[in-house]
């Protein structure tokens, strides 16, 4: 009796670029959301398949989804999962969309070559404070970090850090910012996560949709 309930599936996606890179993955799966969540309020999403529905949450959010089991699968950044620490997922696949690195970036004018040379203390204002924390200890520099949740652009300008370490795709903002790239940490695409109890129980459900993604993200190479 419970079987049917048991294999509806849900995927936890973000608004925006993730969700519009994702479609095409979706489709060549077979499955057509059929609302846009730029129009819709809803927040769970219907599509074509009775089985299979889309919750939308904040990017920061969709590890979290899925680790508890409130989604069983979802596509998320490979900056979101670094600093989530991926506990509880599987992560089988990157889909190699919403593809950018991860920088770090001055005001023009700042000599970031000569702070970091000469071991003076970096102020680094981020979104991404595990990322950041990491990559400063393996160059030996001592930093303080500041936690912000957006208008990174705005903290070398004001004086709140000298430098920030953010998600950068066409260098476009950081220009009109006045501000340089002057370090490339990582280069980010997106993941599908998985829960691990949904994989083995929604197997015969999930597979052949995983698989459809694997196939339709290596078309991307």
């Amino acid at each position: 009796m419970n079987q049917p309930m048991n294999q509806q599936l849900t995927l936890a996606l973000s608004k925006g670029r993730i969700f519009e890179e994702t479609l095409p993955l979706l489709e060549a799966a077979g499955i057509m959301v059929t609302e846009n969540p730029e129009t819709s309020r809803k927040l769970i999403l219907p599509t074509n398949d009775k089985d299979v529905r889309v919750i939308i949450v904040r990017a920061s959010d969709v590890p979290t989804y899925v680790q508890y089991g409130a989604a069983d699968f979802g596509v998320a950044g490979k900056d979101v999962l670094i600093e989530h620490g991926g506990e509880g997922l599987y992560q089988p696949i990157d889909l190699r969309i919403a593809k950018c690195r991860m920088s770090v970036a001055v005001s023009a004018g700042f000599d970031y070559a000569s702070a970091v040379r000469q071991g003076a203390r970096l102020r680094v204002a981020t979104k991404y404070v595990q990322t950041a924390r990491e990559h400063f200890a393996a160059k030996g520099v001592h930093v303080d970090l500041i936690k912000l949740y957006g208008s990174m652009e705005l903290a070398p300008l004001v004086g709140l850090s000298d430098a920030i370490v953010d998600l950068v795709s066409t260098g476009s903002t950081l220009k009109a910012n006045n501000l340089v790239e002057v370090e490339h940490i990582m280069d980010i695409s997106s993941r599908l996560v998985v829960n691990r109890a949904a994989l083995k129980l929604k197997r015969e459900r999930l597979q052949p949709i995983l698989e459809a993604f694997e196939r339709a993200s290596k078309r991307k190479e």
